[in-house]
């Protein structure tokens, strides 16, 4: 769920798109929080330096201050086109730190269309008969 993740939705439907695939090359696949507050920190410079197209930055920023230097996480790399996702997690492949979603240099991210809500479905009761004792003789 990663309730946290301001822009989780939108990310979301980038991770889930038939044409986002895993890259070859994860050289940081096992990471610390502490290593990775300060490579991000250096890259919401740069993607502010260059007009750089990024969602969730501040989000995974705020959630890596939170934990000890030396936690460990997992990094995954995913990419389509000229996009390409960060997303942190514990090593239990469930508890979600942070994700980032950005576009190379002069590209835009794609357009993201709102990922579809299940409704819970609405139960509608049709009122029973009440059995009255009394009439039955």
């Amino acid at each position: 769920m990663a309730l946290h993740i301001v822009e989780r939705d939108a990310i979301a439907a980038f991770l889930l798109d038939a044409a986002t695939t895993l890259t070859d090359h994860n050289p940081l696949s096992r990471t610390s929080a502490g290593a990775q507050r300060q490579i991000w920190t250096g890259r919401q410079r740069e993607f502010a330096s260059f007009g750089v197209a990024a969602l969730g930055v501040a989000c995974l920023l705020n959630a890596l201050q939170r934990l000890l230097n030396d936690e460990p996480m997992i990094q995954e790399m995913l990419q389509a086109g000229p996009c390409r996702a960060y997303v942190y997690h514990h090593e239990d492949g469930c508890r979600i730190v942070g994700a980032v979603l950005h576009a190379k240099a002069n590209a835009h991210l794609p357009e993201i269309r709102p990922l579809r809500r299940t409704r819970a479905r609405r139960i509608v009761r049709l009122p029973t008969p009440q059995l009255d004792l009394f009439a039955i003789r």
